[in-house]
């Protein structure tokens, strides 16, 4: 990673979307090259290209440079204006691949974020986030934030490989910077619900998940809430398909999330446990926030006021991943991230804002 005439430049597909947000709130412009280089079929995949238009319609006066074999971008930023829009996602990633950065756009945005993704609705392999994810896991700690007015909605399900989902994002708080949070009690979770789900498959399977899941859970004692939510008809997508997402909460507010999907020749009740069980073992392995709620916690804490914002953290969440974050923050805000480890399970971070104001709010 360098800077060279103004550029932040970066190499490879990693971070590929945290990498163009960041630019996008930062104003920098950046070049990404060798993107695949070596692999057989190298430069951007069909989500990739279909996320620089997602952010091209959100933005205005962007422009996007793609090198011949795609292998490279140049991305110069425009200001965040939102607005009303249709995104018909690339069928190759689900449609929480195209949600989940538009989280770090929309409270900054000069119009509210008004924009409905047609795709796939379930979450594959790769671990991107399900709408019900982003909704319970997510939103939350925007609201911690200081953005109360965020809601997303499933209007059709789209299971893989065809998809025919519909989910709705809206966004109508706009507020110039994130507030400072100071996080330093791990939350005890009081209750554990969820939404096992299915399309065009037979209704037992949902309700065999939901046992599944119980049988898992009722070790632990809490109270246990999990909805069946059948989809049939036009809503249901064009594909079959099934899954279950569980979510702990806290009396304060905090969430953990854990979900699956169900593949070929999986017992649905096996689902139903295996996901219960990663609901546990996340609880066990995290402090206050959840690995897929990391990347979020800092860049909003990046883009606060000048003011120390502070959370505990899991040791076991400072992992490859977690170091490329902070680079890729470093590199575009020039913030650093101080990290002292109380013990050997926990550690408190703390992260002096950057005094972020949106360029759309200075104009409008």
């Amino acid at each position: 990673m360098s800077s060279k005439s103004g550029i932040a430049t970066f190499e490879g597909h990693r971070n590929f979307r945290l990498r163009l947000i960041l630019a996008t709130l930062a104003g920098k412009s950046i070049k990404i090259s060798k993107i695949r280089s070596n692999d057989v079929n190298p430069g951007l995949r069909d989500h990739e290209v279909s996320f620089l238009r997602l952010l091209e319609a959100v933005t205005n006066g962007c422009h996007i440079e793609i090198s011949y074999t795609g292998t490279a971008v140049i991305y110069k930023p425009g200001i965040i204006i939102g607005g009303e829009l249709t995104h018909v996602c690339a069928n190759t990633k689900p449609v929480g691949y195209f949600i989940e950065p538009m989280l770090y756009l929309a409270p900054f945005s000069k119009k509210k974020f008004s924009i409905i993704f047609k795709g796939i609705t379930t979450s594959d392999k790769s671990k991107d986030a399900t709408p019900e994810s982003i909704k319970w896991g997510l939103i939350p700690i925007m609201e911690k934030f200081g953005v109360r007015e965020i809601s997303l909605y499933i209007l059709k399900r789209g299971s893989a490989p065809i998809g025919g989902g519909e989910v709705h994002l809206l966004c109508n708080s706009l507020i110039p910077q994130p507030l400072t949070i100071h996080a330093l009690d791990i939350p005890k979770f009081s209750a554990i619900r969820g939404v096992s789900y299915s399309t065009r498959v037979s209704p037992s399977i949902v309700n065999r998940m939901i046992d599944g899941a119980r049988k898992a859970l009722r070790p632990t004692g809490v109270e246990v809430n999990i909805t069946a939510d059948v989809w049939r008809g036009e809503n249901s997508g064009k594909s079959p398909g099934y899954g279950i997402t569980l979510v702990a909460e806290s009396k304060k507010g905090w969430r953990i999330v854990a979900e699956g999907v169900g593949s070929a020749g999986e017992l649905p009740e096996d689902i139903g446990e295996t996901v219960a069980l990663q609901l546990l073992e996340e609880i066990s392995t995290s402090a206050v926030v959840g690995l897929n709620q990391l990347q979020l916690v800092l860049v909003y804490m990046t883009i606060g006021k000048e003011d120390i914002g502070r959370f505990k953290l899991s040791n076991s969440q400072i992992n490859e991943n977690f170091i490329w974050y902070l680079r890729d923050i470093k590199q575009l805000f020039g913030n650093e991230v101080f990290i002292k480890e109380e013990d050997k399970d926990y550690s408190l971070l703390s992260i002096k804002g950057v005094g972020f104001t949106s360029v759309s709010k200075k104009i409008a």
